[in-house]
């Protein structure tokens, strides 16, 4: 990929866990499971490939509507993945970051995604951004009431409210995939992907891997970038 375009920023929105459990007869926490051990090597494919920042939609603000066992589980299997899996991405010279609003998540898991974030700072290879609790529209609600809280005089510009977004400093996603076939953002970095490229497969995400990501990659890499304007 060395001749090819990279995107700064990947963004992927992990669907389809339980679809895979389903047609596998199992659990729908067992999809859950393998989605995080795919994230494992997406990182590692993701360094390799050059991406900078590398952000997934874990679990967003709808989906508290899901049944109580299957999002108790989760959060359960997310503090475990952080109590087990951050020293090997610090190795791997792995930032961790977390993105969305932090009310709901359960005390616990709030304590170890600090320390997570703190443990990783200093990193600079990768920035795995892990969208938790995480819905655009919520993202902009929360910017402009922080704006206002400010004491912002209007006008604001763009620039004004992005630096009140949750994580300001982190460029707008490149490309985004979706994975397992869905054809639509889900409130995922709604402001940010006004000018994302999006990449969409069939493919459940437990099942998403080296020659599923270079698809992606190769299709980005085809594609012109203009923002709205003409080719120079």
């Amino acid at each position: 990929m060395s001749d090819k375009k990279i995107p700064r920023h990947l963004a992927i929105i992990l669907d389809g866990n339980g679809r895979w459990a389903k047609s596998r007869n199992l659990p729908r926490l067992m999809g859950h499971r393998a989605g995080l051990r795919k994230l494992e090597d997406m990182v590692k494919l993701v360094k390799r490939e050059g991406i900078r920042y590398f952000s997934v939609y874990a679990f967003s603000t709808e989906n508290w509507n899901r049944p109580i066992m299957e999002v108790t589980g989760l959060m359960r299997l997310f503090g475990y993945y952080l109590r087990r899996k951050v020293d090997e991405l610090k190795e791997l010279g792995t930032r961790v970051r977390f993105c969305g609003r932090k009310d709901r998540i359960p005390e616990e898991l709030l304590k170890q995604m600090q320390w997570a974030e703190d443990y990783t700072k200093d990193e600079n290879a990768v920035d795995f951004i892990v969208c938790l609790n995480y819905g655009g529209r919520a993202e902009i609600i929360d910017a402009v009431n922080s704006l206002i809280a400010s004491g912002a005089k209007s006008p604001i510009t763009e620039e004004d409210l992005r630096k009140h977004f949750y994580l300001p400093d982190v460029p707008d996603p490149d490309l985004i995939v979706r994975t397992s076939g869905e054809l639509r953002l889900s409130n995922f970095w709604l402001w940010e992907s006004a000018y994302s490229e999006y990449y969409f497969t069939s493919i459940h995400w437990p099942d998403f891997g080296e020659e599923e990501l270079r698809k992606a990659l190769d299709s980005y890499a085809g594609r012109e970038r203009r923002y709205g304007g003409l080719k120079s």
